[in-house]
């Protein structure tokens, strides 16, 4: 039986479902309906899932199991993180990072050490 895409499989919009049915008493419901969180992530993101969970998390395992560098499983862990809506400690560090220095760019302006010319350069190259 085919897998339900998490996206449309033509523009990669997001999809609703809109009917299902029991096989067993034959029970069917229509209606729109989210997919769950997990129709998110990508064949080989799901197929990564199922490894991290078959490991227990075990990174060193995975990184065994699927011939990777630790760097590579990492980096597709965040991935999974990210398909599923949540943000990935290194993500908020540098949005943090970010606000930092835009707020030393304003901070400089109000002290007068910068002029507002100055100051929009300095953010447009931040």
């Amino acid at each position: 039986m085919p897998v339900l895409p998490g996206n449309c499989p033509f523009c990669g919009g997001n999809i609703d479902v809109t009917a299902f049915a029991c096989h067993e008493c034959e029970a069917a419901v229509e209606g729109r309906f989210a997919p769950n969180r997990l129709a998110a992530l990508s064949g080989e993101q799901a197929e990564f899932v199922l490894a991290f969970v078959r490991r227990r998390g075990n990174i060193k395992e995975l990184e065994r199991e699927l011939g990777l560098s630790y760097p590579t499983v990492r980096a597709r862990l965040d991935g999974v993180i990210r398909a599923l809506g949540f943000t990935v400690a290194e993500d908020e560090a540098a949005a943090e990072e970010l606000r930092a220095r835009r707020s030393d760019v304003l901070a400089a302006v109000e002290r007068g050490e910068m002029t507002a010319a100055e100051a929009a350069q300095a953010l447009k190259e931040i």
